[in-house]
């Protein structure tokens, strides 16, 4: 049966550019499921313009209501909801943001089918899609910035000045980095887009022990997990199932590469309950020795002590006065530089849609056309074509049910 696609225009602001599919994986779609139809909505922000999808043999329009299912990246405002559509988009609403309430009660009411890319996974609940990997790309790239800015080392130019990857890391050849020691965290998607700007810049890797007992005269990283900055209370053996499921037993033991890091990428997933990593009173000591962090996960007020806002793509740097725990400029005398910009992949909108489509492509599409047999719709829903939750996300009720 034909199914009718719209790639939606995003309206949130500050704007969105990137797109769920290219004109060019428009056109592979197409051949792959020939019962797929795309229509493109207009729009004068996304990376690749109107006339690269005509060029392409996509219908650009204006009103895209005669779509089956809608495809965006971010949030759709309120009024621009068209009822009785299947939706895919960010809705940061599954953790019941405050924000995105009325977002959902509003989806509910318009008997609208709510798929969530951030729900997509698979049997596992392993997510199958996202743009994690262009974050801790361009995260990383970030805190080196930050750093070339705040100690006059170097002058690299923002991520959205450039035209790709390829261009950012040849800006990254030019640079010359001075003896530092650099921690990231992580064993996801943005762990290795980070992990690939520290192996561009030929920077070291080194063991956990080598790193926690030597010193070096070169710059060096190492990589930890969950494992290695925690620690069971009672001194018994780090059990990852046991924490992930519930991690009331553990606490954070993180504060030995503390003190002996300079610089700190986060890419790692912080769960509700688990220890944070370093707290306020922490990064009051004196041989607390972070001046530098890269906060690509970007939990405000949480695992990540310096972290006190979200900042921006025009201003991602500000400093953490660790003395009284307040915000100043980052490059202030004993400060923490911090950058913790919360949509880094927009910078890079052009490698970063191209990635996200392929994901899209091999892990979505064919749940359309061969009666979801992997559970893969099923599993995403969150709300009904009868204005109701699904049951794996019931847990909202309340959350839709307060009083405006």
């Amino acid at each position: 049966m034909p199914i009718t696609f719209a790639i939606i225009k995003e309206r949130k602001n500050p704007p969105d550019r990137r797109v769920v599919f290219s004109p060019e994986k428009c056109q592979e779609v197409i051949q792959k499921f020939p019962d797929a139809k795309i229509i493109v909505e207009a729009s004068d922000v996304r990376i690749f313009a109107d006339d690269a999808y005509r060029e392409a043999g996509f219908e650009v329009v204006k009103d895209v209501s005669t779509a089956d299912v809608m495809l965006g990246v971010k949030e759709v405002p309120v009024n621009a909801l068209i009822p009785n559509k299947k939706y895919f988009y960010f809705s940061h609403t599954i953790k019941k943001q405050p924000y995105n309430r009325r977002l959902l009660k509003a989806m509910l009411e318009k008997n609208i089918e709510m798929f969530d890319h951030e729900t997509i996974v698979n049997a596992d609940k392993h997510r199958l899609i996202g743009f994690g990997y262009y974050a801790g790309l361009v995260g990383a790239y970030n805190g080196f910035r930050g750093l070339g800015l705040r100690d006059k080392l170097f002058s690299l130019p923002k991520v959205e000045n450039l035209p790709d990857l390829e261009a950012v890391k040849a800006e990254l050849d030019k640079v010359k980095l001075p003896n530092i020691k650099i921690v990231l965290s992580g064993t996801g998607k943005v762990t290795r887009g980070a992990k690939e700007i520290l192996d561009h810049l030929k920077i070291r890797e080194v063991t956990d022990a080598d790193y926690l007992s030597k010193s070096y005269n070169e710059p060096v990283y190492c990589l930890i997990d969950v494992s290695e900055y925690n620690r069971r209370k009672d001194g018994g053996d780090f059990d990852k199932a046991e924490f992930y499921n519930d991690p009331s037993d553990y606490e954070s033991d993180f504060m030995k590469y503390a003190l002996v890091s300079d610089m700190f990428i986060t890419g790692h997933f912080f769960g509700n309950g688990a220890p944070y990593l370093f707290t306020r009173e922490d990064a009051k000591s004196p041989d607390f020795k972070i001046n530098l962090i890269a906060d690509i996960s970007c939990d405000v007020d949480g695992p990540v002590a310096s972290t006190l806002r979200a900042s921006t793509i025009a201003e991602p740097f500000y400093g953490y006065d660790p003395q009284t725990e307040s915000e100043t400029a980052f490059d202030a005398l004993g400060a923490i530089t911090v950058m913790a910009v919360d949509n880094l992949p927009c910078e890079l909108p052009k490698d970063a849609s191209e990635g996200f489509g392929n994901m899209f492509l091999e892990n979505v599409m064919p749940a359309f056309f061969n009666g979801d047999k992997d559970g893969i719709l099923e599993r995403a829903k969150i709300t009904t074509a009868d204005g109701k939750l699904t049951s794996g996300f019931a847990y909202l009720k309340d959350y839709v049910e307060i009083a405006d």
